[in-house]
């Protein structure tokens, strides 16, 4: 995204829309986008109204390397390689339908960056190789497998690599019996890794209603909203264990 100075009235009605504050202004009367730090969101182009048409969306936002900015931090984008809009997949949300996450096994969702902070893929390559390192492969259908160069070393491809986006998430599923192992390990990635993120973990009831990953979450000391998404099961899964 960048701003038509020939057409800019600078009248910064822009500037508060910008999520990640990459809308500068340079007194007296010159607004432009720092480049460096755009994620190419798109909310200063649908929400702000500018009232000289100075914003502009240029072509090369949906080819490489900037399209990882655009497909991950825009939720109106479609992601071209799975053609799914959003940060990552549907996660638990169909999983009655879908059985991804099925008895015996926990799902883990690590939401890397927000608004204001965002995250760059560097940081979140970091986070791909420690896991890759235990042996962990991407949810397939997670936008970020298609990024990844190398997966025994959880390497990205060298282009995506400085690219810097609102938010991504990091999808996989382990045997239930390696959630404290991996918990601990992302427990040390939290002190490495420059920019915030929450942790999602999918799981099923066990045989009598109850949730068997928060045994394990308290005698770890981890803390979790008691307010959850929840599968009623009416749905016929495709895929049952």
């Amino acid at each position: 995204m960048y701003i038509n100075e020939d057409l800019c009235i600078a009248c910064r009605s822009c500037v508060p829309y910008c999520p990640v504050g990459a809308i500068r202004v340079e007194e007296p009367d010159r607004v432009y986008i720092d480049q460096e730090h755009c994620t190419e969101c798109g909310t200063c182009l649908r929400m702000a109204r500018c009232p000289s048409d100075a914003l502009v969306e240029p072509a090369e936002v949906y080819q490489e390397p900037r399209s990882v900015r655009k497909f991950f931090s825009d939720p109106m984008a479609t992601h071209k390689e799975t053609l799914l809009p959003g940060r990552g997949t549907e996660e638990v949300k169909t999983n009655d339908v879908t059985a991804r996450v099925k008895r015996g096994q926990v799902g883990i969702a690590i939401e890397m960056g927000r608004p204001v902070l965002g995250t760059t893929m560097a940081e979140v390559e970091k986070v791909i190789k420690r896991l890759a390192a235990l042996g962990i492969r991407l949810e397939k259908n997670n936008p970020l497998s298609y990024l990844v160069d190398d997966p025994e070393t959880g390497t990205l491809k060298p282009w995506a690599k400085k690219e810097r986006v609102i938010s991504c998430i990091i999808e996989f599923s382990v045997p239930a019996e390696r959630l404290r192992e991996l918990l601990t390990a992302i427990r040390e990635l939290a002190e490495e890794v420059d920019t915030v993120f929450s942790l999602d973990l999918i799981t099923r009831f066990d045989e009598e209603g109850n949730i068997p990953v928060i045994p394990i979450l308290e005698e770890m000391g981890i803390h979790y909203r008691p307010n959850a998404k929840i599968n009623l099961g009416l749905g016929r899964p495709l895929r049952e264990e």
